[in-house]
């Protein structure tokens, strides 16, 4: 066949793995061959294992630690304690959130699992003996689990630590318009008023926390291994706390079994790890045992609403009030920006065209372990979402309006955009009622109605929930957001070889995203090379460029963005090389994917792959040779998928026993880099929802003892219990100022997922006066308030009844 002058040689970008394209995850041949490496696989000569000692106890005076029996253990090297952290200074550290938290405690232990001591020894199994030989003499004091109890007039001061510290109040914040929203209330027709209960619960990711500090005092270089979302920010934080000079610092971060958030902070095991090497000039490995991860690492959620909804009797609408209780555990130690001090919560609302909104929010300290993160979450917007469609459920039920019709009525309209949210946000694109409608036809939703009044009237409890949201995704531009101070951009390297192949790093790091695939796929749509020939190298501090880490879905917002900035400074440099090759002007040149052509002769070009090779061996006077460079990326605004979550459900009235019958998910994530990739985000999202919705919580008992340290009482839900899943795909609407039109996804189904599943057991409870069962809805809370015609609060202390 013979091609004309006129007709495109571009590639075609399926087949080199561009956007669009299903591409395998090429980090999955060496994880199913099992040849992964994570943290626990390094192995340096002459290393030095450690083990934590902690508190049994939740609130104690620390009156005496005597470590002599440990000291005397063959094989123990070193026994370190808080009054041995403070000499060095190192007993305190700062955390995320300008608090403090304790290294290892000194005055007094504030959570049960807290560190107390640490033993560095010849291998793990002796440090753990060792442990068990120190003795403490602890002076039990009141135990708080709660907010209510840490604000009586009469609580113990958990922090007495901090000077001025008079109450156990963390901090005061609002946001929206009070005056605004007073006048909406005062103009309803109804109130509607809801009280919630996120509870507690935890990443758990397969692969717990632990480091492999490596001090070479000749070099003065300390590398420490280490399992982090976050590897320059923790370089940063080490030479705060080590006080080390931070070109001397070298963080790795290896294969990681999963992140959710809850490896963004800094554990007191890493500092440990980190002054027991320095101390002993020898390699010092901690791996943290499963109880240990679950008992003291970082938490999420454990927040309290009252909300309420000021209503038209038309379904409109007025304003809406929020106050939440955080309880932040023993220290202030969220991940998350620092101007926002309970994180995105007033992303709330967004999908709604709403006038007015006010939220106030109050932190509360407690003998909890510290640390709420961004459990596959933008700061908090988990909550926030959730808070939104149970209230939304909430007041649609109080006008006796359908949910799907009350939702439609108060959506931001799709020419409304951008809109600006009764919280201050602002919105850029959505086709909010389109996915509605999708959700509907998919679920059968007039069908379904009528089968649940039918099965309702054979004593069979049927249900539908919904759940409708938009989220902040890709934090954020550096006018408003930070961590510590420093701004919330990402990075990307780009170095294409002379043959054409390419290496790329980027200060993101995978804990599962599939970036090895995804970022490669960006570079092909963006200059043709083909996604198998481009490497992807993340986590080393050494090599790649500064970034903020992976976490809240900044992925593809953030340094996705950056990837392809990078890539479009390279394509403008090949543009030049192009010209010199084809001999005419640059402004001559176009581009077709993979190919640079004359425009006024489409048949005269040269590949991405011949202008690399002239950028080392053909380059014109005065370009600088090689075809690299970096692109660090500050997004101009936030990104926001939209997605409809639909769950039905049938309950047991005997036992409250409750079984999901379909679940459909329609998310707009903009466009979709890899769509198989895209799927499994979702999957495991709603897996993520289902669990926190039915069996998935750590909770506490009046004592201050963790109910959730193992996987007796923390339940994950396997294969067998969880449902189906039926995924739609055909909305589509662009990010305009994401590079790509990318919005994200890793999080959408985790955050919007929760409320779809409650409201749908809600839904069947409907007519029995019920108006909430706290999460995880468990079939005896069902069967209570079946049986009682009440709420369920799942608020701690544990019931003991």
């Amino acid at each position: 066949m013979t091609t004309t002058a006129n007709e495109s040689r571009a590639l075609d970008e399926i087949k080199i793995g561009g956007l669009g394209s299903s591409r395998k995850r090429v980090e999955d041949d060496r994880f199913i061959r099992g040849k992964g490496n994570y943290t626990d696989d390094v192995v340096l000569p002459g290393m030095l294992h450690m083990e934590i000692l902690r508190s049994p106890l939740p609130h104690a005076r620390i009156k005496s630690i005597d470590a002599s029996k440990a000291w005397a253990m063959p094989g123990v090297h070193l026994v370190l304690t808080g009054e041995m952290m403070a000499t060095r200074n190192l007993a305190w550290m700062p955390t995320l959130s300008y608090d403090t938290q304790a290294v290892l405690a000194t005055d007094k232990v504030r959570f049960q699992g807290q560190e107390v001591a640490c033993v560095i020894a010849d291998d793990p199994y002796i440090a753990k003996d060792a442990c068990e030989a120190i003795e403490v003499d602890y002076e039990p004091l009141p135990v708080i689990v709660n907010p209510w109890q840490g604000l009586a007039p009469d609580a113990p001061v958990i922090r007495d630590d901090k000077v001025n510290q008079a109450d156990n109040v963390v901090y005061n914040w609002e946001v929206g318009d009070k005056t605004g929203t007073d006048r909406a209330f005062a103009q309803a027709d109804v109130i509607s008023k809801l009280e919630l209960h996120y509870p507690r619960s935890h990443p758990s990711p397969i692969e717990c926390c632990g480091s492999v500090a490596d001090f070479n005092r000749a070099t003065q270089k300390l590398t420490v291994y280490m399992t982090t979302q976050a590897p320059h920010i923790i370089r940063a934080a080490v030479a705060m706390v080590a006080e080390l000079p931070e070109q001397m610092i070298r963080i790795i971060s290896p294969d990681i079994g999963g992140g959710f958030g809850n490896k963004v902070p800094v554990y007191p095991g890493y500092v440990c790890s980190i002054l027991a090497s320095i101390l002993l000039e020898r390699p010092v490995k901690w791996i943290e045992d499963k109880t240990g991860n679950l008992i003291s690492t970082g938490f999420a959620r454990d927040v309290y609403l009252k909300g309420e909804m000021a209503l038209r009797k038309d379904g409109k609408v007025l304003g809406v009030r929020m106050h939440t209780d955080a309880d932040h555990g023993a220290f202030f130690s969220d991940a998350q920006p620092s101007k926002f001090k309970i994180g995105l919560m007033h992303s709330a609302f967004a999908a709604y065209d709403i006038p007015a909104a006010h939220l106030t929010a109050r932190g509360v300290y407690t003998n909890k372990a510290p640390g709420g993160v961004a459990y596959r979450c933008s700061f908090r917007v988990t909550e926030a979402m959730f808070f939104q469609e149970r209230m939304v459920q909430a007041a649609a039920d109080d006008l006796g309006m359908d949910q799907a019709d009350f939702r439609r009525m108060n959506f931001v309209r799709d020419d409304d955009f951008p809109h600006r949210t009764p919280f201050g946000f602002l919105t850029d694109s959505g086709q909010y009622a389109k996915c509605l409608d999708v959700g509907l036809k998919a679920i059968d939703y007039e069908n379904f109605r009528k089968e649940q009044a039918e099965a309702r009237k054979r004593g069979r409890l049927l249900g539908l929930g919904i759940s409708t949201m938009t989220e902040p995704l890709g934090a954020g531009n550096s006018r408003e957001y930070d961590i510590l101070g420093i701004k919330m951009f990402d990075s990307a390297e780009l170095k294409v070889h002379m043959t054409g192949k390419a290496i790329l790093r980027t200060g993101a790091k995978t804990q599962g995203q599939g970036h090895e695939t995804t970022w490669a796929q960006i570079v092909a749509h963006e200059l043709g090379i083909p996604a198998d020939d481009v490497i992807v190298e993340e986590g080393d501090t050494d090599t790649a460029p500064f970034g903020m880490g992976t976490y809240a879905s900044r992925s593809t917002p953030v340094a996705g963005a950056a990837v392809a900035m990078v890539a479009r400074k390279i394509r403008a440099k090949a543009r030049k090389l192009a010209a010199h090759l084809l001999e005419v002007s640059e402004e001559d040149i176009e581009w077709e994917l993979g190919r640079f052509y004359v425009r006024s002769s489409p048949q005269r070009g040269v590949s991405i792959q011949e202008c690399a090779m002239a950028a080392y061996s053909n380059m014109p006077d005065g370009m600088e040779p090689g075809l690299e460079n970096t692109a660090y990326y500050d997004p101009p605004n936030l990104t926001w998928p939209f997605a409809v979550y639909i769950v039905t459900v049938e309950v047991d009235p005997d036992t409250g026993v409750w079984d999901v019958l379909r679940m459909v998910a329609v998310d707009d994530c903009g466009v979709r880099i890899n769509p198989m990739i895209v799927e499994g985000q979702i999957m495991g999202g709603l897996t993520e929802a289902y669990a926190m919705s039915s069996m998935q919580f750590i909770t506490f008992d009046a004592d201050g003892n963790c109910v959730g340290s193992n996987y007796m009482d923390y339940l994950l839900p396997s294969a067998w219990e969880t449902p189906g899943y039926e995924l739609h795909s055909e909305v589509v609407t662009p990010c305009p100022h994401h590079p790509i039109g990318a919005k994200g996804i890793g999080e959408c189904a985790a955050v919007g997922g929760p409320a779809a599943f409650v409201n749908a057991v809600m839904d069947a409870l409907s007519g029995t006066g019920v108006r909430n069962i706290d999460m995880p809805v468990l079939p005896d809370r069902v069967w209570e308030a079946l049986t009682y015609r009440r709420d369920v609060s799942g608020a701690p202390p544990i019931r003991q009844d």
